[in-house]
């Protein structure tokens, strides 16, 4: 059996900090993830080693141990558990009680590896609460608008997913019990699905509110007029008075985004115009610009 380095698993160095080694860790769940490589065998297998890396490394407890295990870790070879190997290299020492399989995070590992089970003093007998996984989900701003339901492939499983209109980006959706299988009776882990709102081709979300640019023609502008605001609930006309000035912000109250928490609360939407100076002036348009420019130098 081959020892296990997690460090070189992580890609990190042995003084890495927690940030370095979460940052590390996160980087190749990404790539590796079931979700991300369907079917892929040597995918998973991976996964599940870099996943086993970051449980050790990134706990404080869990670390010292593995630290102090790798640097012993030819006499450990000669001893059948733990137990035995701190009473014949540590005389003087307590011997520790407890079970390496405890140490190990048996509540989100959901079965170790050989080296955990046969180094660490894992029990295949025990009673073992399945994996807690992580993934990720797409929606777009409309989706937002008006919760959807979506379908979600992962760990072999066919999920529907209500979400709820008004979710927040990067939102945890947690789907209890849907992680890896749990070991001799206990439950399976939980499925954690962080939602990615997609940017939105014209509106800009800040909270609940929606803000987007309103390209308006010069003459609405200076002379007034009907626009034509696009909006989620189907759009919506507005009547600019002569003079308007370019810039200007209008807000439609109600036209956002409704609350994650409480649905009957609507964002508004803020409108920016933006107008459109003509371009390729006919001589005849230049010439009535002009006389316009005359009769205004002294305004």
């Amino acid at each position: 059996m081959d020892y296990k380095d997690y460090y070189s698993i992580l890609g990190v160095e042995k003084a890495a900090s927690p940030e370095e080694i979460k940052k590390a860790y996160r980087q190749l769940a990404k790539t590796y993830h079931p979700d991300k490589n369907p079917g892929s065998k040597v995918a998973e297998a991976r996964f599940k080693e870099i996943s086993e890396a970051y449980e050790v490394l990134s706990d404080v407890s869990k670390k010292k141990h593995y630290d102090d295990l790798g640097k012993n870790w030819n006499k450990y070879q000669q001893y059948n558990n733990p137990q035995e190997y701190y009473r014949n290299t540590r005389p003087n020492e307590d011997t520790p009680n407890f079970d390496f399989s405890e140490i190990f995070g048996k509540e989100r590992t959901g079965g170790f590896s050989d080296f955990f089970s046969n180094i660490f003093g894992g029990n295949e007998n025990k009673k073992q609460k399945g994996q807690n996984y992580e993934t990720e989900m797409e929606i777009t701003l409309e989706e937002v608008y008006r919760g959807s339901t979506k379908i979600l492939h992962v760990l072999n499983q066919k999920l529907r997913i209500q979400v709820k209109a008004g979710v927040p980006h990067e939102q945890v959706l947690k789907l209890k019990g849907k992680g890896g299988e749990g070991v001799n009776g206990l439950p399976a882990g939980d499925l954690f699905v962080k939602v990615k709102v997609l940017p939105h081709a014209l509106f800009r979300r800040e909270g609940n509110d929606l803000h987007c640019e309103l390209p308006v023609n010069l003459y609405t502008i200076v002379l007034g007029g009907k626009v034509f605001i696009e909006t989620f609930d189907g759009g919506t006309n507005f009547i600019l008075p002569a003079g308007t000035d370019n810039g200007k912000v209008l807000r439609l109250k109600g036209k956002g985004l409704p609350d994650y928490t409480n649905p009957t609360q609507i964002g508004d939407l803020y409108v920016k115009l933006n107008a459109q100076i003509p371009k390729n002036l006919s001589p005849t348009e230049v010439d009535l610009f002009s006389k316009l420019a005359e009769i205004r130098k002294d305004k």
